[in-house]
């Protein structure tokens, strides 16, 4: 028969690591249709460009603000037809994590649980502006993460001071 010890089991609990998604929300988002109503007259497909990014911001001791930034133009040659811009930031709880483990967390973990929900929000939005949905391809933000981190390793240093 085994002993269990109630008071260690909930020391060891307490120093297990732990991950939650403590809020889910539209930071900012912006939807800009600077010649409408002419440009639903348009008959070409429009180039659509996307820029992304992330951030992210220690709230206090164990919880994070990590946000998505993406910034979606659509034109026909130089004549714009929308511009939507959507932050979608999440409150993340992340205590007992080996500091190792922080960082890719918080920039591969929490932009990958972001990412669909800011697809739905960037879709919805070019509907409601009048226009065909967005539809944004998925995003390997452990790719982008390690990208990142080697230009950052070959970049020069530029810890000069001011």
């Amino acid at each position: 028969m085994s002993e269990t010890h109630p008071a260690n089991s909930g020391n060891a609990q307490s120093q297990a690591p732990m991950f939650t998604i403590e809020k889910l929300y539209v930071k900012d988002l912006s939807v800009e249709v600077p010649r409408a109503p002419d440009c639903f007259l348009e008959t070409q497909a429009p180039n659509i460009q996307v820029e992304m990014g992330t951030a992210a911001r220690k709230l206090d001791e164990a919880h994070y603000e990590v946000a998505l930034t993406i910034s979606v133009k659509a034109s026909v040659e130089e004549r714009a037809l929308f511009l939507i811009e959507l932050t979608y930031g999440g409150v993340f709880l992340v205590r007992n994590v080996p500091e190792s483990d922080v960082e890719p967390l918080l920039f591969v973990a929490c932009p990958s649980i972001l990412y669909p929900y800011a697809r739905e929000v960037i879709s919805d939005a070019s509907t409601r502006a009048g226009f065909q949905p967005v539809l944004l391809a998925p995003v390997n933000f452990e790719a982008l993460y390690l990208q990142q981190k080697q230009q950052a390793q070959q970049a020069p240093s530029t810890d000069t001071p001011q």
